[in-house]
């Protein structure tokens, strides 16, 4: 089994959404892509790679049908995970300018480099 070091995950839908995050986030945490929605084996899989019953689990998605189909999804199968929430104006993760999303995570207790929140 792998194991991921850092306490805190983020579940994201794509690469995209993870870079973003990425170049705004100055914090130890593991940024799960998903690919969008997945079946039963491919939750599993990731439940037990990243530990995810053990972690602090956040789902970020895009605020979009898919996006909401698999916040829905995750909800389900990870109860103790906290939502994170961008704004409809934007509806993408990757779209979200990088100020909005650092305000966003550092409401979440997440460290972001300073330079996002002038």
């Amino acid at each position: 089994m792998i194991t991921t070091e850092f306490e805190k995950v983020i579940i994201v839908e794509g690469l995209t959404d993870k870079k973003q995050i990425e170049k705004v986030i100055n914090d130890e945490v593991t940024i799960v892509c998903t690919n969008g929605t997945f079946g039963v084996e491919r939750f599993d899989e990731l439940l037990e790679t990243y530990e995810l019953d053990e972690k602090d689990v956040f789902i970020l998605v895009d605020e979009d049908k898919s996006g909401m189909k698999l916040r829905k999804q995750l909800a389900r199968e990870l109860p103790h995970a906290e939502h994170i929430y961008i704004s409809s104006e934007y509806r993408e993760v990757a779209a979200t300018p990088e100020k909005i999303l650092a305000s966003t995570l550092l409401s979440k207790h997440f460290s972001v480099h300073p330079i996002f929140l002038l």
